[in-house]
């Protein structure tokens, strides 16, 4: 299952990013006394008592702003709070409560999602007495917390955590193969998710933005079923034309972590983007399996040699996922789109691959026999066994004398020795090395 989503929100100014930062165990978010600097959602992956969630932090809600930027942060927050599994509403405990806080509070309300309610710059046990003010709000009992003095976390996280449903730990049916279909505006996904279901289950629009939440589709084919995920486009950030599109981000994001294979759908009548490769990167970052989608190439001028061209630039702006299969395709006219579910298919297979350690460590010997591993300062690197931990992706763990011999580039030839002989094609792996102790 995805991690839950825990949405920090509340009006600017009453220490979200500082909160986020601490919870985060790292300085992600801008921290300053300005309010509004905090523009756009940030996410970080956090643990407590062995509960793994994602926190989103975002701008500061000004329900009945008429300044464009405020209002752009509103939606923002918006949608992460649809979103979100739970919300965590953070007030200023040394200002009390506002007429903006109670705007929230009500937004909160209609939200009809958990809410966990935190007083924070509470610095000291006498500051305390502030705290009974915010009863008023009717969103159960506020916690206490000093973010920046990192005061009343501890009970934070366990409120936090509480409300997290016993279903967001659970696996989801392992036979069921989930498609996130992802690009920028525009590019086609819709359409190409009609093409797919062989109906108009989809909106399409010459509108970028369309498809504003992720719509699950489920199909069967041959017996295998299957979710497709068709999320609203990412666009840059820089662009504000449409600021509902703008944050829809969330949505891809989320997703993407729910997938097993996601669909870059990118528009081969332009130059791959810098938004392009972000895209991209999301995916590989978390480890997904991929295809790139060329779509529109019916409308391409071509001649012989135009594909290949195109995939030798697609491989040198993606240069971090080489291993992605791609597919030129049109949604409008249909060509190419059978091949897609093929390729889906042959991707899940790599994606779940399973080397038994046997056999895995026979390729390791071969490669180290082909080109042995580094030395340093008159150690060798010595490689003594390896097995695979798990999959989706694939997880190999390598047992060494000293992990501080594995140059980077070394184990970059590992991974791509282990692709030459096993293939793993349009799965990222992972290569682990830990110290082989007594």
């Amino acid at each position: 299952m995805p991690k839950p989503i825990v949405a920090v929100v509340g009006r600017p100014n009453v220490g979200k990013s500082t909160l986020f930062n601490q919870l985060a165990g790292k300085r992600i978010a801008i921290v300053e006394d300005t309010p509004g600097v905090t523009r756009d959602r940030l996410y970080a992956d956090t643990e407590w008592l062995n509960y793994k969630f994602t926190m989103i932090d975002t701008g500061g809600i000004e329900p009945g702003s008429r300044d464009e930027l405020l209002q752009q942060i509103r939606y923002q927050a918006e949608i992460a709070i649809d979103t979100a599994d739970v919300i965590l509403f953070l007030t200023d405990g040394k200002e009390g409560i506002t007429s903006t806080d109670r705007d929230v509070a009500d937004m909160l309300r209609k939200s009809e999602k958990p809410v966990v309610l935190a007083v924070n710059k509470i610095d000291r046990p006498e500051d305390e007495d502030s705290l009974y003010e915010f009863y008023n709000l009717a969103l159960g009992d506020p916690i206490s917390i000093s973010a920046s003095h990192k005061r009343g976390i501890g009970d934070l996280l366990d409120e936090i955590v509480r409300h997290f449903k016993p279903e967001d730990m659970e696996e989801e049916d392992e036979d069921v193969i989930k498609i996130a279909v992802v690009g920028k505006p525009n590019a086609g996904k819709s359409s190409l998710v009609n093409k797919l279901l062989g109906e108009e289950r989809v909106i399409v629009s010459e509108i970028p933005g369309t498809t504003r939440d992720a719509i699950d589709t489920p199909l069967e084919i041959n017996g295998q079923k299957y979710i497709i995920i068709d999320t609203a486009g990412i666009r840059r950030k820089s662009r504000i034309d449409n600021t509902l599109e703008r944050y829809s981000v969330v949505r891809a994001l989320s997703a993407i972590r729910r997938c097993d294979i996601a669909l870059i759908v990118i528009d081969s009548t332009q130059e791959v983007t810098e938004q392009d490769t972000k895209i991209a990167g999301l995916v590989h970052e978390e480890g997904k399996g991929s295809i790139l989608v060329m779509n529109k190439w019916d409308v391409i001028e071509k001649n012989t040699s135009t594909m290949s061209k195109y995939r030798k630039r697609l491989m040198e702006d993606l240069s971090y996922m080489t291993y992605a299969p791609s597919v030129f395709v049109s949604a409008k006219t249909g060509q190419r789109v059978d091949r897609i579910m093929e390729l889906v298919s042959f991707v899940y297979s790599q994606y779940t691959f399973r080397i038994s350690t046997g056999v895995l460590n026979d390729c390791l010997a071969d490669a180290i026999a082909v080109n042995e591993p580094p030395s340093d300062k008159g150690r060798r690197l010595k490689i003594l066994y390896g097995t695979q931990v798990s999959v989706k992706p694939p997880t190999f763990v390598l047992f060494v004398n000293d992990p501080e011999l594995m140059h980077y580039s070394y184990k970059r030839y590992l991974e791509n020795y282990f692709r030459k002989t096993f293939g793993l094609e349009g799965t990222p792996l992972h290569i682990i090395v830990r110290e082989k102790t007594k």
